[in-house]
This record gives C-alpha cells, structure tokens and sequence, in this order.
C-alpha cells in the first residue's frame, strides 16, 4: 500500500538525526528520500512529487518552519511534519491553523508517535489527491454539461426554426389542399350544378356528424374529404345520362344504368393520383354500398364496408333522393339495418334533427346508452320481439343483455330516452 504513495521527504542538517529518521520511517515500507540542505530540498521539490515532508526546526541555512512555508508553495498537497525541541507551543500552533504544517513532533520523538504521525499525514494526502481529482472531474463534467447545454440550446433553437418552417409548410399544404378540394367542387358544380347543390349539402350534413364526437379522428378527416370528392367519378359520364339519372332514372338503359354504378369506381381512380388519400379512395368506392350486401360496385355488406363509408351512404341517400325530404327520411328509416347501418342512421337523425321530438324526449345512439336512463318507446328486435318498453329504466344488467342482443343481431330502431 505505502508503496504507491510518492516518496517521503526528509529534511535535517544533521546527517546523524537524517539516518535515524530514514531508518525509523523506512521500516514501514514508505519510500524515502532525504537531504541535508533545505534549499536543495526546495529544488528536489520543484522535480518531484512528495506524499509527506518532515524537516526538523533548527537548521543553519533557514528554520524548519520558513522551509515548510515554502515548500507549501510548491506543493501544497504535501503533508508538512515539524520536528522540534525548542519552539514554543504558540508558534506550533499559530503554524497549525495558518495551514503551513499539518502535525508537530518534539525532540527526541517516540517511535509508534512518529510512524502513527507520518502515517496520518500520508492518509491526508492521500485524501487530498482523491479530492483534488473528483474536484478535476467535477469540473471537467460541469464543463461538459455546460457544453452540452450549450449543444443543446442551439440544437432546441434549431428544432424550434425547423417545426416552425414545418409548421408554416404545414399550415400552406393544409391550405393548398383545401383550395385543391374547392376546385373540385368548382369543377363538378360547373360540369353540373345540381351535382354541385347535392354535394354542398352533403359536406354540411358530414361536417356536423363528424363535429359530434361520435366518429373517430381519423374517420372524420377521410368522412369530410370524401365528402367533398365522392362524386368526382361522374364528370367522366355525360351530363345528358346524369340528367336522366336526377330527372327520370327509369328511363336510364341497363348500360347506362351500368356505366353510372361505375362512377364509385372512376372516382377512386382520379383521387388515387394523389399521394395520401387512398383512404379517401376506398371510401368513395364504396358509398353505394349497403349494409345487406345489396349495394354496389362491390356488393360489400355489413362490417366490411368501411365506417365513413356507412355515413356517407346514408347522407347521399338522403341529399341525392328523387323523393320528397320527408319521404325520403321515412325510406332511410324504414331501411335501416337493411340498406343502411342502423347506428350511422342515428347519427345522421341526430345531428340534422330533421324529425322534431316532443318536449323532454331526446334521440341518443346505441353507443350512448347508460344506466338511469328511461326508454321513451318501445324497443323491438327485428323479429318483432319486445327488448325493452316504454318507461323502463335501464340498469347494468338489461344493459349488457340489450349490448348482447345488439352485437348478433342489429337492433334497427331509432333509439329514445326520457331527458333527465
């Protein structure tokens, strides 16, 4: 252990007293190095690196105590012992607390007290070298950090520019892309006005479903664009067939009728041209598609038709009916849960209110049925079966029965509670 400790140095101008130390201090395996002239001692200091320095008090060329100041100079981790017969104990002292020596010993000295001393002394710097390097890491750390601050300021200065240019880039696409579904709609109402009239209708009937929390984000961003798009597929048909088709459909010829299922599928075409709207794609493709498989170009039914799709199906219907508005409504009522999901039909009744409630009664979709509430009418299966009558209270348990139901077997009716 004493072995990896810088040598000790002994001073003393009397060689006899130097022996007598080396010898002492030597038998516990510290290296020694001694000299007999302090100012070459402060020389050897300036060169080598010492764990311990012991010099005695009484010496011609300078006191033990005015070497030991200057050695501290030079190094001023060095332990510092002083060896005296003759100072006074207040001069000790005052040398003590101003740091210019760690321990006295008086002449002539006792052994166990030198070694016990020098061993202190060698401990205390040993605690001073580990100090003094945790002080160097600590400081090389905090400089690292602070340049990682730095670092990091800039690079948080620069991720603050780039999302702001993104977002500015963002905000310009978002508007070039709603000037690019706006020319859509410029292009189809020119190609045919009333086409146009239908699809402003629509884009306002999706735009309140969507605002109603009820659709998932996603499914309201492709619902409100392919509102927008779902019947850019008919500017590839002539305008006269689409004449007949809103004025006379029985009169269409079974290609024509053919030619005009199409358009779900020419739609999906032109908007597959733009990156990112696929989703758009599938559900202009299949917005003619109804819940009983009976729709086209597809003959999709029940879940496979994609969710925006099930809305878009029943607004279309409504907007786009060769009948009166309100026999138009009693169609998509008495049709759901054949041509249209019964869920996406309460929504619809929902948002538009196109049916006036009396006072106290309000229109809620499956998804909001909850505890406490009152059935206002009678709820029936499809087969005629009563699930539910008018006043009864719901609670947890007819609940989960009425969700069972519902899972294998839509129920289709509008669904009416009592307001709290």
């Amino acid at each position: 252990m004493n072995e990896q400790l810088p040598p000790l140095l002994i001073v003393d101008d009397d060689d006899i007293i130097l022996v007598a130390l080396r010898e002492t201090v030597g038998s516990e395996g510290y290296r020694i190095v001694t000299c007999n002239s302090p100012i070459a001692a402060l020389e050897h200091a300036k060169k080598e690196e010492f764990a311990v320095i012991i010099s005695d008090q009484r010496m011609a060329e300078m006191t033990g105590l005015e070497f030991l100041s200057e050695a501290k100079k030079i190094q001023p981790l060095a332990s510092r012992i002083l060896i005296t017969g003759v100072l006074t104990l207040n001069t000790v002292i005052d040398a003590i607390n101003n740091g210019e020596i760690f321990r006295f010993l008086a002449k002539p000295w006792i052994r166990e007290e030198l070694l016990a001393t020098v061993k202190n002394a060698a401990q205390r710097y040993q605690l001073l070298k580990v100090n003094e390097q945790l002080q160097a890491g600590t400081l090389k750390l905090n400089e690292q950090i602070t340049s990682a601050n730095l670092q990091l300021q800039q690079s948080l200065s620069e991720t603050i520019e780039q999302k702001v240019s993104i977002d500015k880039a963002h905000e310009a696409l978002h508007r070039n892309f709603e000037q690019s579904l706006q020319l859509c709609f410029n292009i189809l109402s020119t190609f045919h006005p009333l086409l146009g009239q239908q699809t402003k209708e629509t884009i306002d009937i999706c735009k309140m479903m969507c605002e109603s929390g009820h659709i998932a984000p996603r499914d309201q961003h492709v619902l409100k664009v392919s509102s927008w798009l779902y019947n850019i597929g008919l500017v590839g048909i002539g305008r006269d067939i689409i004449h007949r088709m809103q004025q006379s459909p029985d009169e269409l010829s079974e290609e024509e009728r053919t030619l005009l299922h199409s358009h779900p599928i020419y739609g999906q075409s032109m908007v597959s041209f733009v990156e990112n709207l696929a989703d758009v794609g599938r559900i202009i493709r299949a917005h003619h598609e109804h819940w009983d498989g009976s729709g086209y170009p597809d003959g999709l039914a029940g879940e496979l038709i994609p969710v925006p799709a099930l809305y878009l199906s029943v607004v279309t219907h409504y907007v786009e009916s060769h009948l009166p508005k309100e026999e138009a409504l009693e169609y998509i009522l008495e049709n759901s849960g054949n041509l249209f999901e019964p869920e996406a039909v309460r929504l619809f009744l929902k948002v538009t209110k196109l049916i006036q409630l009396p006072k106290k009664i309000k229109e809620v979709l499956f998804s909001e049925l909850e505890p406490g509430m009152v059935i206002a009418k009678e709820l029936y299966s499809s087969t005629g079966l009563l699930l539910m009558p008018e006043g009864e209270k719901i609670d947890m348990s007819s609940l989960n029965k009425i969700k069972a139901y519902n899972f294998s077997e839509r129920i289709h009716q509008r669904i009416l509670v009592y307001e709290a």
